[in-house]
């Protein structure tokens, strides 16, 4: 494997949320270009050591988020105000997929689920600041 492709693989293994593109370039500190990671993540999701998903955020748009294959599969909670996410532990709904392939007859190779909403301290800021304004949260 190149030296670009096991940097990337490196700040993967070591994040502790999906990163994207531009995260993954922030965390290789002027080791690879933009271009030299997109790449080395392609090549990585495609020989199974990453695995992504894309992400609608309202104020971030669409971005696909990166992850290590290393660990068990996971899913993730994202928050919508602080952008944050928050590790929804390893795969809980193996069951159902199980259930949904026996019913239907067919073979799921891969799912993703991600959460999205407002995470427990960004409602704990908004519950603070209405009690202070008078106001109630939204």
């Amino acid at each position: 494997m190149t030296k670009a492709r096991t940097a990337v693989l490196a700040a993967l293994d070591g994040a502790t949320e999906p990163l994207s593109a531009a995260g993954v370039v922030s965390k290789l500190a002027d080791t690879c270009d933009q271009a030299t990671v997109y790449r080395a993540l392609h090549y990585l999701e495609a020989q199974g050591h990453a695995e992504s998903f894309v992400l609608y955020c309202s104020e971030h748009g669409v971005e696909r988020y990166y992850a290590s294959a290393s660990a068990p599969h996971r899913h993730w909670f994202h928050c919508e105000s602080c952008h944050r996410f928050v590790d929804l532990g390893a795969c809980r709904i193996g069951g159902l997929v199980a259930d949904v392939e026996r019913e239907l007859g067919l073979h799921v190779s891969r799912h993703t689920m991600y959460l999205s909403g407002t995470c427990a301290a960004c409602l704990a800021g908004a519950a603070c600041l209405a009690q202070v304004s008078g106001t109630s949260p939204a």
